[in-house]
């Protein structure tokens, strides 16, 4: 299962940046220099996969941060190709840390997309993550910068309760509103079939089904239906649930495979990793 986890990371800007985040206990906001560090730890427990969110600066109404050369992401994906030129980094492609509002969508959201996906492209990024749920983000970002990175697509990206740590972690819960509009309605499962179908023919390399655990039907039709490469958001809200207990988290993360996924996002990453290291350990005295 090594091999398969991906490890998400919240970055912000400046130096010796550490920040706790209350609702989410083991996970820290990290400068570049700090997740440098965090990073050497998960490469030598064989974890190479990373998806990155950024927090910036400073929000406009555009979020004009997000596709900014020098962005707080774009930073520290240069930093982290020069330290660990083969760790697959992926980078999370939306608007919603970065505008005033909190939402997704601001202006011409397309073309804001495929701007932010060339700035992390051009930066080293090894995959762009569009999750904003705008119709055609998919084929919009193909189209504008072909195979020059691949696309992990949040094809089914539910309106979910269990969002609500990853709003604090990212400092980018709604000012107003909410963001069911444009989210996917969790009663209905052949909304999620459609999008995936779609994002598959606009050309993603991998689609995601978000979140995991109360999604396991999804990712078990999506793998049936379309046989393709499914990554599973194991989310903010699942992470708090089950911090702590070893025997809940690895029984989850066996459902979410067992469901057809095949690569899993989790916080739980880490100690997943060094658990197995343990284990490989043990066996050998």
């Amino acid at each position: 299962m090594i091999k398969d986890l991906i490890m998400p990371y919240f970055v912000v800007a400046g130096n010796k940046q550490r920040q706790k985040i209350d609702s989410m206990p083991g996970i820290y906001r990290l400068s570049a220099d700090n997740l440098l560090l965090e990073l050497a730890e998960l490469t030598e427990l064989g974890i190479d996969n990373i998806l990155l969110f950024g927090l910036p600066k400073r929000k406009d109404e555009n979020g004009s941060e997000a596709y900014a050369k020098d962005g707080v992401v774009q930073n520290a994906v240069r930093a982290i190709k020069k330290s660990f030129p083969k760790l697959i980094v992926m980078t999370d492609v939306c608007l919603c840390a970065y505008t005033t509002d909190g939402h997704c969508r601001a202006g011409n959201t397309l073309e804001a997309l495929v701007k932010i996906a060339r700035s992390h492209a051009e930066a080293g990024a090894d995959y762009v993550a569009p999750s904003a749920m705008m119709k055609g983000q998919v084929r919009a970002i193909r189209e504008a910068l072909g195979n020059k990175v691949k696309i992990l697509a949040y094809s089914a990206k539910f309106a979910s309760g269990f969002y609500g740590p990853f709003r604090e972690a990212a400092k980018s819960a709604p000012a107003f509103g909410e963001r069911r509009a444009y989210q996917l309605d969790y009663q209905r499962s052949d909304e999620a079939l459609e999008r995936i179908a779609v994002e598959i023919k606009e050309g993603a390399d991998i689609v995601m089904i978000k979140p995991a655990l109360a999604y396991l039907d999804i990712i078990f039709q999506a793998k049936q239906k379309f046989n393709f490469t499914i990554a599973a958001y194991n989310v903010s809200g699942e992470y708090a649930m089950l911090y702590g207990n070893k025997g809940m988290i690895l029984e989850s993360l066996s459902a979410i495979k067992r469901a057809g996924a095949d690569l899993i996002i989790t916080y739980f990453s880490k100690e997943v990793g060094q658990w197995t290291k343990d284990l490989h350990r043990q066996k050998n005295i």
